[in-house]
């Protein structure tokens, strides 16, 4: 190796630190150490270089790991602000550092152009509960009801819905919508958490639901929370409407990714419990170097399957690379339900 490819591998490893280096490894405990930083340093810097040079660009989801997401990622967010930033970006490759419906949504609104998910498979409970089928017979079901699915769906069942939602607008677009009755699908949680904010608004409307629930929200107690105010009894609770209702009652704060980003920003508290995937920790940390979180740990594997190296293999593999379809019909279908989301979060 030169002394100039030296110097510049080391120039990388001291610019992740600068970020990674606040933040808490959930494989060991502690904070990630230069050393780490200097060990994945040349991958960092090959797939900088290879997305550049191949009309590529990155977009990542907040519980993606961090060196995906400030190593390598040219945009990351929540799933509204991906879906947003994927109907945006102007390069003809995306790589979507994500899960599969994510992946397929960026597809949607890009037609035109090629879409990569590293992992190739990786799949959400929630999309995995509810299928095309059962949302056909939930539409043909319940004929004055407008059919509302969650980001977390396939496109397959988006095709088949009024309006797709994200935790982020969830509780305004459904507060607008002119039907007394909503189908909602597939979070059975979001669903309960829904009723309980039209309740509080004072909008009457019937929320049926189906589906499943988030295999790392649901898993959240109460219990977790009395046992984390018994020992930190001055940090504020932060959790995501994917939790059990009985979780978001007891929260300071209940609402999206982004919104627990922006929520613990304003806050003049010092300590938060966070209820939520790993990945947002970690965000929140850097964001916060003053402020102390306390995580009860839940990490979604499948979001962890995207890696450095799944990353690189796509850029230097791109003609052979396994791409993500949709068929045009699906998608022309689908993509009403997203634009419809767009036009009514307004923003």
């Amino acid at each position: 190796m030169s002394d100039l490819e030296a110097a510049r591998i080391e120039s990388e490893a001291q610019r992740l630190f600068k970020k990674l280096g606040v933040m808490t490894d959930f494989k060991t405990g502690g904070k990630y150490s230069l050393e780490h930083c200097r060990s994945i340093a040349p991958l960092t810097l090959k797939i900088n270089d290879l997305k550049r040079e191949k009309d590529a660009v990155i977009l990542a989801h907040y519980y993606c790991t961090p060196d995906i997401v400030y190593g390598v990622a040219d945009f990351k967010g929540d799933s509204y602000a991906l879906a947003k930033k994927a109907a945006q970006t102007g390069q003809k490759n995306i790589i979507f550092c994500g899960v599969y419906f994510m992946a397929q949504t960026a597809k949607i609104v890009n037609p035109d152009k090629n879409v990569f998910l590293p992992p190739v498979t990786a799949g959400c409970s929630l999309a995995d509960g509810i299928d095309a089928e059962e949302a056909a017979k939930l539409k043909a079901g319940y004929p004055q009801a407008a059919l509302v699915c969650y980001i977390n769906s396939t496109a397959e069942v988006k095709a088949f819905c009024d309006v797709c939602v994200t935790s982020s607008n969830v509780y305004d677009i459904v507060s607008a919508l002119p039907n007394k009755q909503i189908v909602f699908v597939p979070d059975l949680f979001m669903a309960e958490n829904i009723r309980a904010e039209l309740k509080r608004r004072g909008i009457e409307k019937e929320v049926l639901s189906f589906g499943s629930t988030c295999c790392v929200h649901d898993k959240y107690t109460v219990r977790d929370i009395e046992e984390i105010k018994s020992a930190h009894p001055n940090a504020k609770i932060i959790s995501h409407p994917e939790c059990p209702r009985s979780v978001c009652e007891m929260s300071d704060y209940c609402g999206s990714t982004a919104g627990m980003l922006s929520y613990v920003k304003g806050s003049d508290a010092e300590e938060f419990a966070v209820f939520s995937e790993d990945g947002i920790v970690n965000s929140l940390e850097l964001e916060n170097p003053s402020k102390t979180f306390y995580p009860v740990s839940r990490t979604c594997a499948q979001m962890k399957r995207n890696t450095l190296n799944n990353v690189l293999g796509v850029l230097e593999n791109l003609d052979k690379a396994p791409r993500v379809e949709v068929s045009r019909d699906i998608a022309l279908k689908a993509k009403i339900s997203i634009d419809n989301m767009f036009k009514m979060a307004g923003k």
